[in-house]
């Protein structure tokens, strides 16, 4: 069962005309590509649709590694292999400015504290003025 964002439970249904087979290819140092060849309900392969390269790196940060996926416009396993240094490459940059955006909006973020302060007059609680930034 699948949750929507409602928190209720849904049906989980796979689509029988967007099937892929995933094939993984590693190099043992780098990386992984993920080869999604379509394929029809029967499991044949559907000539009709295009195959996906999807390439998967991780960088390390200060709460750990973070893996970072990214499509690779490849026609071919090899033009995918020889494509990844690049597609890599520009999905780091992207998830970099990504995470400078986050921090930079997490740490403008003033909390103000909810609730408690009705009936108090101007200034609120003598002594607090206590920030929260999450």
């Amino acid at each position: 069962m699948a949750v929507n964002p409602n928190g209720k439970a849904t049906d989980a249904k796979m689509n029988p005309a967007a099937l892929y087979r995933e094939e993984i290819y590693t190099d043992r140092k780098v990386g992984t590509i993920r080869t999604l060849t379509p394929v029809k309900s029967d499991g044949s392969p559907d000539a009709a649709r295009k195959t996906v390269y999807a390439g998967e790196a991780q960088i390390m940060t200060n709460a750990g590694p973070l893996p970072i996926n990214f499509e690779i416009d490849a026609k071919s396993l090899e033009e995918a292999a020889q494509k990844f240094a690049g597609a890599a490459k520009e999905a780091i940059e992207r998830t970099v400015r990504e995470l400078q955006e986050l921090r930079r909006q997490a740490a403008s973020s003033i909390v103000v504290p909810q609730g408690g302060m009705g009936g108090l007059g101007p200034g609120g609680v003598p002594g607090g003025g206590k920030i929260q930034i999450p």
